[in-house]
Order: structure tokens, then C-alpha cells, then sequence
């Protein structure tokens, strides 16, 4: 019997505070691990661009962790870019022990600088861009993302065993740069969790001021422009208007672009939602779990969004969705009948969401439905043994 895979898995940050598509890495680890693979983490203990403290964990050691390893590194000497020499180091002179490295983000110069060691060191590593390469984000900062391209993705992209991308959509809209990829489409996983008791749901509504006769109507995401809060503002401010009852419940923040979440907080406090809102900041661990299942609807008009994590964690916890077609899961949502598909338009938008408060049968019904979707298609189970296959076609296995 051939020895365990030896994998790396390298991420700039696993903090709450930059999100989901980080922090799966966790979840992805941990699926791996269980499948028989020995999974190592490396990681910076980056927790923010600006004011935050970093992580409180220890540096430099490995730290055993639901069947893998992590190591964190001091973020220095570029905190605002999560960078480390020291993650950069360490995987200089222990590349060879391991057979593929799975980098994760591009535009982050640890990132990009651990695909130029692991190529030096003829390892082979799979890239997965973080949405990075969508044309709408590669808008921002243009020139400098063009000139970063040219000197150090362009050269990853090229000697990457393959680009792990999370839905067809987002494979088909990355630019490549002139770069012909091997592309691996693998969505991300969720862990649904125990189902939380009624007690525990009352208990989360009445923490956040929902009346238990008001249908919950939750926006779990960073509060960030690109995720359509200028749509979904306007669009509940009309159905509040028509003499629709109901309850927003905004969970998420957003340190690195605090003006923009005391922004969006002073235009709710101005309108007719101040009444009916409720901001609770990132919430996590059995909170969001109680929170998730308490939703009666769940609400992301992204503008550009390579996956959803938030979306799919949702449908695992039976909660129908409104997104908007630039979620780029959205077709398997439209034609599960998970919830409502929409453009990036207020009108359409207002619609889709009125529906859904105004028939609940019907809403019941499609949250039974994301539920079973998320079951089939969301499993870290399924994702890591098809993950691991294609490992195996491109890993160098070392002797041991």
C-alpha cells in the first residue's frame, strides 16, 4: 500500500474577518484528512488591514487540528498584504517533504511567491484564485494588477498543475493571460451542523429583536459594495412600503473598510428600516448555526461572487435563497427550485423578495429543496475524495 498523500494547503489568512472562501480551507483540510491524506496548513496570523490585533495563536509550530496541522506565521513585514518571510522560509526548506501544495488566492504576494518556491523546488501546486481572475476584479487597481501579472501570475498560472476554480461560471469568465490552464471545477463544502432546537431559535430571535410573527429575512456576508446592499436596501425600503411585515437581519462587518460599513449603518438608521433591522456583526460557532435556522429567507445580490460560501451554508441549513445571477452557483439554485434567481436590479430584485414573504408554502418548499441540493452537491466528504483523485493524477510522491 503506497503511503498517505502529503499535502500542503497555503492561504494568507484563515481570520473571520476576511470571510468564507478563507476560512473553507479549514473544512477542506479536514474532509482531506479523513479521507487518509496528511493535510499541513500554512498560514499568517494575519486578523485585519488595519487596527486589528493579530491572531492570539501560537507562531512557527505545528498545531494538530481535527486530523491535519497548521502552522501560522508573524505577518511581517507587509501586514496590510498578509505577508510573511517567515511562511516564505519555512516552505523553502520543506517543500520536498510533501507531494502538492494547494495555494489559495492570487494577488497576494505570499501566495504568489510560495508558487514561485514550489516551483523552483518542482513541486506541483494547484492554484485557486479566490475569484481574482473575475473581470470585474480585475477593474480594481488595473495598471498595478497588470503589471503584478505580468511579472509573477502570469509565470504561476503557466506552471500550475491545475486551476482549481468553484463553478463553471467562474471558470468560464477568468482571464488567464494569454495562459492555456488545466481547470479543475470543484465547488466548496459546507458543514450543515445538528439541527438547533426550537428554544435555541426563539432564544437567537429574541437576542437580535426579531417578533417571532415576522418572517427573518438574514444578509450573512461582509459588509462590502460588491455585495449589493445599494440593491437590497432600496428593494425592502418598497416592500416595507406595500405593508410588508418583516425583520432584516444584517450579520457581518467589515474591518478592513470600516467607513463603508458606518456607511451602510447610517443610511438604515435614516430610512424606514431603522425599525425593523438589526445589525449584529460576524457571528459564528453555534450563534450562526441558530441564526442560519431561524432565517426564513436568506439574501445576497452580489455583484461578482466565484461561489457564495454564505449561499450554500444557507441551503444546508434549509433556508431558501434570493441571489442574484452573478452568484456564480446560481444556476443549480434555478433549476433546483432552491429559491430566486435575479439580475443586479432593483425592480427584479423587490419582486422576487416579495414573493417569497407573501407565499410561504412555496418558500417552505424550496428551502426543503436547497437543503437537499446542499446535501448532494455541498458535501467536504464528496468534495475531498474527488479532490484527492485529482491530486493524484499530477502529485510528485516522494519516497516514505
Amino acid at each position: 500500500m503506497s503511503r498517505a498523500l502529503r499535502i500542503l494547503q497555503i492561504v494568507p489568512s484563515i481570520s473571520l474577518v476576511y470571510g468564507g472562501p478563507s476560512q473553507m480551507v479549514l473544512g477542506f483540510s479536514q474532509g482531506l484528512a479523513a479521507q487518509g491524506a496528511e493535510v499541513t496548513i500554512l498560514t499568517t496570523d494575519a486578523n485585519g488591514d488595519v487596527d486589528q490585533d493579530p491572531l492570539d495563536v501560537p507562531l512557527n509550530c505545528a498545531i494538530a487540528q481535527d486530523g491535519y496541522q497548521i502552522y501560522y506565521f508573524r505577518c511581517a513585514p507587509f501586514r496590510r498584504y498578509k505577508f510573511s518571510w517567515g511562511l516564505l522560509t519555512w516552505l523553502a526548506l520543506n517543500a520536498h517533504e510533501f507531494d502538492i501544495a494547494h495555494i489559495h488566492a492570487l494577488f497576494s504576494p505570499v501566495s504568489s511567491l510560495a508558487a514561485a518556491i514550489a516551483r523552483a523546488q518542482k513541486l506541483p501546486y494547484v492554484l485557486r484564485p479566490l475569484g481574482t481572475l473575475d473581470p470585474a476584479d480585475l477593474q480594481k487597481k488595473r495598471h498595478l494588477k497588470q503589471l503584478y501579472a505580468a511579472l509573477l501570475e502570469r509565470p504561476n498560472l503557466a506552471g500550475a498543475a491545475a486551476l482549481h476554480f468553484t463553478s463553471d461560471q467562474e471558470a468560464k469568465v477568468s482571464e488567464r493571460f494569454g495562459v492555456v490552464t488545466r481547470d479543475w471545477v470543484m465547488p466548496l463544502g459546507v458543514v450543515a451542523g445538528d439541527e438547533v432546537s426550537a428554544e435555541a431559535i426563539a432564544s437567537v430571535r429574541q437576542r437580535f429583536g426579531v417578533s417571532s410573527d415576522r418572517p427573518l429575512i438574514l444578509f450573512m456576508s461582509r459588509i462590502d459594495p460588491k455585495k449589493g446592499l445599494d440593491l437590497l436596501l432600496p428593494a425592502l425600503e418598497q416592500i416595507h412600503a406595500r405593508g410588508s411585515a418583516f425583520h432584516l437581519v444584517l450579520a457581518g462587518a467589515n474591518p478592513q473598510d470600516a467607513h463603508y460599513e458606518s456607511q451602510i449603518r447610517a443610511q438604515v438608521k435614516a430610512s424606514p428600516l431603522a425599525d425593523c433591522t438589526t445589525f449584529t456583526g460576524f457571528v459564528s460557532g453555534e450563534a450562526k448555526l441558530a441564526l442560519l435556522q431561524a432565517a426564513d429567507l436568506f439574501v445576497l445580490p452580489s455583484y461578482y461572487e466565484n461561489f457564495g460560501i454564505a449561499v450554500a451554508e444557507a441551503m444546508a441549513a434549509g433556508v431558501p435563497v434570493v441571489i442574484s445571477d452573478q452568484v456564480h452557483i446560481w444556476a443549480g439554485i434555478q433549476d433546483s427550485r432552491s429559491g430566486w434567481v435575479v439580475p443586479c436590479a432593483v425592480p427584479a430584485l423587490t419582486d422576487a423578495i416579495h414573493e417569497a414573504l407573501h407565499h410561504p408554502d412555496d418558500r417552505r418548499q424550496r428551502g426543503a429543496n436547497a437543503q437537499a441540493y446542499a446535501k448532494q452537491h455541498f458535501s467536504w466528504e464528496a468534495i475531498a475524495r474527488q479532490m484527492l483523485e485529482a491530486y493524484e493524477q499530477v502529485a510528485h510522491r516522494q519516497p516514505g
